[in-house]
Parts: C-alpha cells; sequence; structure tokens
C-alpha cells in the first residue's frame, strides 16, 4: 500500500511539480515545502546555544529581554529570505509551520524553550492581517507549539495602529513608527508569565521592542524573542 502511494506522489509530482520554496528544485518523494539541501545548507545561527548573542545585544539599554535568538541570518539571496517572502506574500503558510517546527525541536532539546509559559507572535494590524489573510508570525508559533506543547496566546497583545512600511527607514525611524502601535487587553491572562515573542525577521529590533515595552507593563512578565532570521548588520 506504501508503494502504490508512493507511486502515486510520483505521479501527481510529474503533472504538477512541487518546487523547493528556497531554492527552486522540484521536490522528491517525501520533502515537502523545502529540499534536503536547503535543509542542510541553510545557514544556523546556533545563538540560542550562546548567551549574550548578536540578538540578545540589540535589545540591551532598551528594554529587559531575558534571552534572544534567532534560526538563521537575513541576507541578501539567501535561502531564508526566499522562503520568508514565500511565507509573508504568496501565502505559502506551510513553510512557516515547518520551520516552527524545525527551529522548535532545536529550541526544546537546547533547554531554551525550558521556561517559557506561553508563546505570543507579534501581531499584525487587523487590516493587513485581513488583506494578506494570516498572519505569519501566528504560522510559525504553530509549528513551536506542536513540537514545544506550549499554549499560543494571539489574543493579550493587540496591534491597536497601522504603522508604515518599515523598509528604507533607519533605526530610529524604525523606533518612532512602532512606537506605541502595541497594546495589552488582557492583562490577567499574562500576569507572572514568562513570554516567547515571535517574528518572522528581526532588523533593528524596533517591532520587538514596541512589543516587549508593553507586554512588560504586566506585573512580573518576562520576554524572551525568537526570530527566524536576524538581518546581518
Amino acid at each position: 500500500m506504501k508503494y502504490l502511494s508512493g507511486l502515486w506522489d510520483d505521479f501527481l509530482s510529474l503533472l504538477f511539480p512541487r518546487i523547493c520554496c528556497g531554492c527552486g528544485a522540484s521536490l522528491v518523494r517525501n520533502e515537502t515545502v523545502i529540499c534536503t539541501q536547503c535543509y542542510i545548507e541553510i545557514p544556523r545561527t546556533d545563538y540560542h546555544l550562546q548567551p549574550e548573542n548578536p540578538v540578545e545585544q540589540l535589545f540591551w539599554g532598551r528594554c529587559l529581554i531575558e534571552k534572544a535568538a534567532a534560526f538563521s541570518y537575513y541576507t541578501k539571496g539567501s535561502r531564508i529570505r526566499r522562503i520568508i517572502h514565500k511565507l509573508k506574500y504568496e501565502g505559502l503558510k506551510e513553510a512557516g509551520i515547518l520551520f516552527g517546527k524545525i527551529y522548535g525541536r532545536s529550541l526544546r532539546e537546547s533547554g531554551f524553550l525550558e521556561d517559557i509559559d506561553l508563546i505570543i507572535p507579534v501581531p499584525l494590524h487587523p487590516s493587513k492581517k485581513r488583506s494578506r489573510g494570516f498572519n505569519q508570525s501566528d504560522c510559525i508559533c504553530s509549528g513551536l507549539s506542536e513540537i514545544s506543547q506550549i499554549p499560543v496566546d494571539t489574543a493579550s497583545l493587540l496591534r491597536v495602529s497601522r504603522s508604515a512600511t518599515q523598509t528604507r527607514k533607519s533605526r530610529y525611524e524604525r523606533w518612532l513608527n512602532v512606537e506605541g502601535i502595541f497594546e495589552v487587553r488582557r492583562a490577567e491572562a499574562i500576569e507572572g508569565k514568562h513570554i516567547l515573542l515571535v517574528d518572522d525577521v528581526i532588523t533593528t529590533g524596533s517591532t520587538i521592542e514596541a512589543c516587549a515595552v508593553e507586554l512588560l507593563k504586566v506585573k512580573d512578565v518576562r520576554v524572551s524573542v525568537i526570530a527566524l532570521a536576524v538581518a546581518v548588520q
């Protein structure tokens, strides 16, 4: 039966070729979303194993982050950049879920998630979420939660005003662009929790900082951070 299923999969692949979202190569049997080569060759930062790593240092003197890490490096032409583009702008939600699982396994095995109580995705403004149809960070959180069994909370932190695109803005301009655009609506649900804040890409850290500032206003909240990629400065 498994043999026939495999043949059927091969037949469908001939009619409707499945393409790796990292490099564009054809996927073969048992490959989904990305090919084996991309899985192997996407560079890992391993920052979750390094205290005081460059992602943590982004927030020094800005807001109190317990620990921070990113899966890979966001560079021009990189596989992870293409994958995140497919996720955000072409609706390939499976990519976010898959990489949430991949990174989740590494974080779980290293003990990074050991005292995390709750996973919160960086929220989109409701109008942007409606036009896109989903929040890419929700997808990452879904895969991460499946691996870690840590619950996801999408109701406590909201984006209450829409910001302009962050592209081509300086660090200071990015900070001004997101100042005061997030709000905690259910403080009692997160009081005393250690929250893992999740985004797709960290560039200057301004968006994460704006979220963390609001979360840290709640009694005894602690915040840690992860992303699929960090921009190389």
